[in-house]
């Protein structure tokens, strides 16, 4: 193989490479901000149900006031009733209870369905604190993973910069700037050749080109894409004879 085409491979290589890692690190904090989401929406969802709850056992000590406030009503108008000195103000006496005795009764149906709803209520609270403790250690675990899978990834790239530069310095100032012209224009600067077929644009080469190309002796450009071409000969295959 010709050892310009061998570098430029190389270099392809650990660019491509390199790359690869950049982007995965680009996704984690993307990725963090999911994690961060997914808890931020547990934790609202836990408020929400201590919230509710809190609300009715608010509701239900306001019902009881009042109920505390009608029976001593009651017991008033109870009392005045024996003081009474007409029977017009005697049944007009028995309205106002029979009236604050209706209300009584209707505050503590309010209060019998706060108790009801809360208890209700103290079931989904309890499942959700459940739930936010997994999200949480959820949460705790992802995080320390990302963290250790940033850290390996960011020695990644720093060995395949490296590598990159290593190899870089290696090829021809000319060679390499159109390596570089072509990687910025394309993307990527080499593309391997199968069957006669550019593996990235597809483009079918003439037969006689690719025989050529097959020797890996020079530098060869894809005729529709401009990426610089190269052969990788089948691994042989080893039959084992019984």
């Amino acid at each position: 193989m010709h050892p310009d085409l061998e570098k430029l491979i190389a270099l392809q290589r650990a660019e491509s490479a390199l790359r690869l890692a950049e982007a995965e690190l680009q996704r984690i904090p993307s990725r963090i901000n999911e994690l961060e989401a997914s808890l931020a929406a547990e934790r609202q969802r836990l408020d929400q149900a201590r919230g509710s709850l809190d609300e009715s056992h608010k509701a239900r000590r306001r019902y009881e006031a009042e109920l505390q406030d009608l029976e001593g009503k009651r017991s008033k108008y109870k009392g005045q009733l024996m003081e009474v000195k007409t029977n017009k103000e005697y049944t007009a006496m028995l309205h106002e209870i029979e009236g604050v005795e209706r209300e009584i009764r209707a505050r503590e149906d309010l209060v019998l369905a706060e108790m009801e709803k809360a208890e209700g209520l103290e079931g989904t609270v309890r499942r959700e604190e459940q739930v936010f403790k997994a999200e949480e250690e959820r949460h705790r675990e992802e995080r320390k993973r990302l963290g250790e899978e940033e850290q390996k990834l960011r020695a990644q790239a720093e060995v395949h910069r490296k590598e990159r530069e290593t190899v870089a310095a290696g090829i021809p100032a000319d060679l390499l700037a159109r390596f570089q012209r072509v990687a910025k224009l394309r993307g990527v600067a080499m593309a391997e050749v199968k069957d006669g077929v550019c593996q990235v644009c597809h483009l079918k080469l003439q037969p006689q080109m690719f025989v050529e190309l097959k020797r890996n002796d020079e530098i060869t450009e894809c005729p529709a894409c401009q990426r610089i071409l190269y052969y990788e000969p089948p691994v042989p295959v080893t039959v084992v004879t019984p």
